[in-house]
């Protein structure tokens, strides 16, 4: 080995001690036990196979939690994306207070996703919040709604928090990739006669596709393993209607205290994640992406 091999090498090594101590060890921790009857009081272990897997497919409340993941995530990250993307078109021209608007809607994403949910709960409150008061006063229903006790309207309650949570993420990064578009690009675009959307479409969306599918990435990630808002707003309630994997599995292991089960839920998500994050990368170098 090198000189400059065994430097690098050295520099490297903390950090993947670090990695493998916090990420891999636990993960494999976790694939172990979900293939075992774990008790915690007795810290026996049994070997039961698929008997975790069986016993969460057979779960209603799994299949719920299962649906309501694709519904969170989706309509979640679909909405992120087009208001931040949207934000970051209107805080890149110049204008006055630009720096106030700016910092203004970036706020949510420097509080704690729990603060948020507890924010967002107060709002949705049937008898007291103002999400009632202003769609009265709108006319647009004729009685209160409560929301976070109503199995038909809790879940959307916590995405309309994890949309304003999660708007300022794709603001910023797309804000930061817009702002590094070559103007020449744009007044070359303008002599070929582009006009405003053929410039959008054939020079912004090119040149920040990069920071697009990236940021999509790992939001959808991230997503996927919130369960702030949730637990803040609905425990996963009313009756397990607004559950969805992750904050299933939390419940699994504190409320029911099934390792076993927790853990099998764990290895699914991680695996829903890994084949999302493959396939997507997938596409993306088939159609000349990085």
């Amino acid at each position: 080995m090198s000189k400059d091999r065994r430097f690098i090498f050295v520099m490297i090594l903390p950090t993947v001690l670090f990695i493998s101590l916090v990420i891999f060890l636990p993960a494999i921790r976790s694939i172990i036990m979900a293939f075992q009857d774990y008790n915690m009081y007795f810290l026996t272990k049994k070997f039961i196979g698929f008997k975790n897997f069986s016993d969460a497919f057979n779960d209603p409340v799994f299949i719920q939690a299962t649906k309501n993941t694709l519904i969170w995530t989706l309509l979640s990250l679909a909405l992120q994306f087009v208001l931040g993307f949207s934000l970051a078109l209107l805080l890149r021209r110049p204008f006055r207070g630009r720096g106030v608007y700016t910092a203004l809607v970036f706020y949510p994403w420097a509080v704690s996703g729990f603060v948020i949910g507890l924010q967002w709960r107060w709002m949705f409150h049937g008898s007291a919040g103002v999400i009632n008061d202003l769609l009265l006063k709108l006319g647009l229903i004729q009685e209160r709604i409560a929301f976070l006790s109503d199995p038909s309207y809790a879940l959307y309650a916590a995405i309309v928090a994890n949309v304003w949570y999660g708007v300022p993420f794709f603001a910023i990064m797309l804000l930061a990739a817009l702002q590094s578009v070559p103007q020449e690009l744009y007044e070359a675009a303008k002599i070929d006669g582009a006009n405003a959307f053929k410039q959008f479409m054939n020079v912004t969306i090119p040149y920040v596709r990069p920071v697009i599918i990236n940021t999509t990435l790992i939001r959808f990630i991230w997503i996927v393993n919130f369960p702030d808002i949730i637990f803040s707003m609905t425990n996963g309630g009313p009756a397990g209607s607004s559950h969805i994997l992750s904050t299933l599995l939390i419940s699994k292991v504190y409320n029911e205290y099934n390792y076993g089960v927790a853990s099998a839920i764990g290895v699914i998500i991680m695996l829903i994640l890994a084949t999302y994050a493959y396939v997507y990368l997938k596409i993306n170098r088939s159609e000349g992406g990085f």
